[in-house]
């Protein structure tokens, strides 16, 4: 497994530094990769998605353990290396893992042709939450997701009704998934170090999960969350037909998922 010596040294040889605008922050602490990839339970054979590979740290460590690897690298530097140190170890997409917002690359879904696959990466800031999200709501044969966020995102995924943390993103993904953070990761954890705590979280789909239109869901959940501290009668009119438990002087924060989509059906 690389070490901080290896990956400065990886960037060096080619006058390379990395780059605050995509979000290249490192994880080089090497018991927090293995965490990761214990925690996702992955084994040989298995596909593995990862984002924002970088210098191939992670990249590594799961072939060592004999996972077949789809990486994802938007970096024309980074996607070099990884075509340099791994060939064709690795099957790599040189390209955004989002289709606008609102879906994954279609390569990325190309490259895994359909397979159950698990989600093990150190994201990118910014590509974080979509990417888990649309995993979660259009990809039945995503097994799971293990992932280092910022630990803010984690927490806003991972929140419940009532807290400042809680809105859409939390709500959408409830209804999917369960939910959980594992760890913190300290900024010393990552070169260069962020301003910012991680967070490591898996993301599970949930056996039971409702039937849902997630399109649909997504769109009355932005609603009401859009003036999230307006009581719902105000939001949908007081002659909405409110379902047993849900009064019109409640706000959406205060409402757990499964009260949502049932207030969504009575609203049509």
């Amino acid at each position: 497994m690389q070490t901080l010596s290896d990956i400065k040294a990886l960037l060096a040889t080619r006058g390379l530094e990395p780059k605050h605008r995509l979000g290249q922050n490192f994880l080089h602490d090497q018991n927090k990769l293995r965490a990761l990839i214990a925690h996702s339970g992955v084994a040989a054979g298995d596909l593995v998605l990862e984002v924002g590979p970088g210098t191939g740290t992670l990249t590594e460590a799961l072939l060592d353990v004999g996972c077949d690897v789809v990486a994802c690298e938007l970096d024309d530097d980074m996607a070099d290396i990884i075509r340099e140190r791994l060939g064709d170890r690795v099957k790599l997409i040189h390209g955004d893992c989002l289709d606008g917002k609102h879906a994954v690359s279609p390569a990325i879904l190309s490259a895994i042709g359909g397979r159950p696959f698990r989600l093990v990466a150190n994201l990118p800031y910014g590509a974080a939450t979509p990417l888990v999200l649309n995993l979660a709501a259009h990809h039945a044969n995503c097994l799971g997701q293990f992932v280092t966020v910022q630990r803010e995102v984690a927490q806003r995924l991972a929140a419940v009704p009532g807290s400042d943390a809680y809105g859409a993103a939390t709500v959408l993904l409830s209804l999917t998934s369960t939910v959980q953070v594992l760890e913190t990761l300290p900024g010393s954890c990552f070169w260069p170090a962020p301003r910012v705590t991680s967070a490591m979280m898996s993301v599970v789909p949930n056996p039971t999960r409702p039937a849902i239109d997630p399109d649909r869901v997504s769109t009355f959940v932005h609603r009401i969350f859009a003036s999230r501290r307006k009581q719902l009668g105000a939001l949908l009119g007081r002659s909405t037909p409110f379902p047993v438990g849900i009064l019109p002087s409640m706000r959406a924060e205060t409402l757990s998922p499964m009260q949502i989509l049932a207030l969504m059906h009575a609203v049509g």
